[in-house]
């Protein structure tokens, strides 16, 4: 069986995520803190990681590098309600493996559960195996973010953290290689 640690303090979506993962045959440990977090990993020796960046009293953010010297093999998956690219190059500089926004899906969840270990941020490649620059990067973030808010601006804007209309002026530029291409 997976072993999987879920660190977030909101029980109820906690309750939700553990259900929903322990039909796709994980065993799930859930803790509130950042000490429990360590604790737990000590204890339960996880093979996967969530994490939700924002705590009740505190970030997630500096127990990444604990608990990747801990569990070196362990998958660790930032979750955040609250994304922005800078917090993701971040948590992936910091070893994350992966950085999901929520709301999620069951399947979204899943399918980076069972990714490949991400070295690092500069090796997302686009459909033609081209290392995507920080720009197209960031484009594909909002284009992710936008599909998950159904095509809403506002929503989209809120949960990067951005102002609207910074959102419509990224929106209205694509990064160089979107733009040779069309």
């Amino acid at each position: 069986m997976k072993k999987l640690l879920l660190v977030e303090d909101d029980t109820l979506f906690a309750n939700t995520i553990i259900r929903r993962l322990t039909k796709h045959g994980f065993d799930c440990v859930h803790v509130e803190t950042n000490s429990e977090a360590l604790l737990a990993c000590h204890r339960h020796l996880p093979d996967y990681v969530l994490l939700d960046m924002k705590l009740a009293h505190e970030t997630t953010l500096g127990i990444i590098k604990p608990i990747r010297q801990l569990r070196s093999q362990s998958r660790i998956i930032l979750l955040t309600g609250f994304a922005s690219i800078a917090t993701a190059v971040d948590a992936i500089k910091l070893g994350a493996d992966d950085y999901l926004t929520k709301p999620l899906d069951t399947q979204t969840l899943l399918a980076a559960l069972n990714e490949s270990k991400v070295s690092d941020i500069t090796t997302d490649t686009d459909v033609d195996g081209q290392t995507l620059s920080a720009e197209q990067a960031q484009w594909e973030h909002i284009q992710q973010v936008l599909k998950a808010n159904g095509g809403n601006i506002s929503a989209t804007a809120r949960q990067l953290s951005m102002h609207r209309r910074t959102l419509q002026r990224k929106l209205q530029k694509k990064p160089l290689a979107e733009k040779t291409s069309s």
